[in-house]
């Protein structure tokens, strides 16, 4: 039974998501449709959760908009989205970064990962 569902859901998985982790700041562009137009919406902010489910794998995005911390959660492999691409890579210690949350201002800012030679 296992074999039927996984070979179900590989026609449904994307290919083209670049890698990112928690602490990345990433630019999610949605196709958004309100009644009969339809256009592109940027949303960016920093990956608080990664879920890794194969199908079911999701990631939790979130800004600060006018003051007000709003998060969003985006299924990884759905046709909504048109593109993710990687902005800032991030330094944190931890998977899942709650913590922000409760932070304002300076303190929820994220140190950028550098990569050494």
């Amino acid at each position: 039974m296992n074999k039927i569902i996984n070979e179900y859901e590989k026609q449904y998985i994307v290919e083209n998501i670049p890698q990112f982790r928690s602490g990345d700041t990433l630019e999610v562009q949605i196709k958004v449709t309100e009644g009969t137009r339809s256009r592109i919406q940027s949303f960016v902010g920093i990956v608080i959760a990664k879920r890794n489910r194969g199908l079911n794998s999701s990631f939790t995005i979130r800004k600060i908009s006018h003051g007000e911390g709003v998060e969003r959660v985006f299924p990884t492999h759905s046709k909504i989205i048109k593109s993710i691409s990687v902005l800032k890579r991030g330094d944190v210690r931890k998977a899942k970064i709650y913590y922000l949350r409760k932070l304002s201002g300076k303190s929820a800012r994220i140190k950028q990962l550098i990569k050494k030679k």
